[in-house]
């Protein structure tokens, strides 16, 4: 396979969850990286403080920190298999791709979507932004585009 047709960016379908996959790989590495043990809306949910959460359990900072590494690694997994499934089975039209990426939709992005308007989460409507090129890789993908 040449540099050029690996870079193809037909079909758009393909184009779409390839973007799905480098976000979900950017959302792993954020986890690992940057994600803070518990955010403000974390203690608003559980309607506590942080010096509440300190005080009463004093290794949870430590344990969810070490609990984000593993999750983001997860994610980063599931994004960096999500790009190479837009590359090869998506992108070729294989029996069964468009059934494995929608499930894998409904089981990762968007069950965190959904969660996260349930508990009114503040990222709610980013998660919806970063679902977005899967399910328009999905609707691209049944008209053949």
């Amino acid at each position: 396979m040449t540099l050029k047709k690996d870079l193809n960016l037909k079909p758009l379908s393909s184009t779409f969850l390839s973007l799905e996959g480098l976000l979900l790989m950017a959302t792993g590495i954020y986890f690992i990286v940057a994600r803070p043990a518990l955010l403000p809306e974390d203690l608003h949910f559980m309607k506590t403080s942080l010096s509440v959460i300190n005080e009463t359990l004093p290794g949870l900072n430590s344990w969810l920190g070490n609990v984000f590494c593993v999750m983001g690694g997860y994610i980063f997994t599931t994004g960096l298999l999500i790009l190479y499934i837009s590359v090869t089975s998506f992108r070729n039209r294989e029996s069964g791709a468009f059934g494995i990426v929608a499930l894998s939709f409904i089981t990762s992005i968007g069950s965190m979507t959904f969660v996260n308007f349930m508990i009114g989460s503040d990222f709610k409507w980013i998660l919806v932004l970063f679902a977005l090129p899967w399910v328009g890789a999905l609707i691209l993908y049944r008209f053949n585009k």
